[in-house]
């Protein structure tokens, strides 16, 4: 039964190919970024093929649920799905998260300080046998300074300004939700073009913070368990923040056709609720990885 003649009947898709491109894609994408790192014919072709062909599934895709949209193909149910699916979607990105910061909180109260000779369950002994004379501090480039020399990144400076720059990006996001809200289009789309040039600003001035991590402090995803977790998370974090700025660039571009209204606007919405995900993960980045 059609969804266009009974608004309240289940929504059956239409059988899609694109499930299967994109998985194709990202076999290719990631057989080839393995390869590449461990130098072997063709991986670096394979990444950037396996790359071309999910963007080119992302550009097919989405550009088809667009139009579906547009058309009122979807009713009620169809709607409730995507919010469910965007929920448990930024759920697991929590997930994700979390086990890194996991990783940083175990490291820095646990088995750094085990090596060293601190806490309990025969962590002198630990250090006798393995590292004896190993002074745990953080942060760490591990024992016998095996992670070489560097200065610790301060939290004044670029990350402060990133900050700053963040928290303002999460109110013009919510502005223009209000803007949409409202109808107003022309604010709408003036509020999410500041948040999508935050954004790009955020990711640039992050560049060059790697950039002086690696030149000027000598800090480098080698440099111990601080180089590593610092550079996963942060890492990760721009990784996100630029795929949030993408898709708050394409929301932005479907707003410039009129696509959008104050009752029809989910995709922003979860664009919104991604943007604000990542804003709540830099704020923990923030204090656990820069002020503490």
């Amino acid at each position: 039964m059609s969804s266009t003649t009974a608004p309240s009947a289940y929504y059956i898709p239409h059988a899609a190919r694109w499930p299967i491109v994109g998985s194709v894609g990202l076999f290719i994408f990631f057989y080839g970024f393995a390869t590449w790192l461990n130098g072997a014919a063709f991986g670096k072709e394979m990444f950037f093929l396996g790359t071309a062909i999910v963007v080119f599934m992302m550009f097919g895709w989405f550009g088809q649920v667009a139009r579906e949209s547009e058309s009122g193909t979807y009713n009620g149910q169809v709607d409730s799905s995507f919010r469910m699916c965007m929920m448990w979607f930024i759920f697991s990105e929590v997930m994700f998260f979390a086990a890194f910061f996991g990783a940083l909180f175990y490291a820095r109260s646990f088995s750094g300080p085990w090596l060293g000779g601190d806490g309990a369950g025969g962590a002198e002994m630990t250090n006798a046998i393995l590292y004896q004379g190993h002074d745990y501090v953080w942060p760490s480039d591990g024992p016998a300074h095996i992670g070489g020399g560097f200065q610790q990144m301060g939290w004044f400076g670029l990350p402060l300004i990133n900050t700053l720059l963040l928290l303002t990006s999460g109110l013009t996001c919510t502005f223009a939700h209000h803007a949409i809200r409202e109808g107003k289009r022309k604010p709408f789309i003036l509020w999410l073009g500041a948040t999508v040039g935050l954004g790009f600003i955020f990711v640039c001035l992050q560049a060059y913070e790697y950039y002086h991590a690696y030149s000027a402090l000598n800090l480098k995803m080698t440099s111990g368990i601080y180089g590593s977790t610092f550079f996963m998370l942060t890492g990760f974090h721009g990784f996100h923040v630029t795929m949030g700025a993408i898709i708050l660039l394409v929301v932005m571009i479907r707003a410039m056709f009129s696509h959008f209204s104050a009752d029809n606007h989910f995709a922003f919405e979860a664009a919104a609720w991604y943007w604000h995900f990542v804003d709540v993960v830099w704020l923990g980045l923030f204090i656990f990885v820069y002020l503490l």
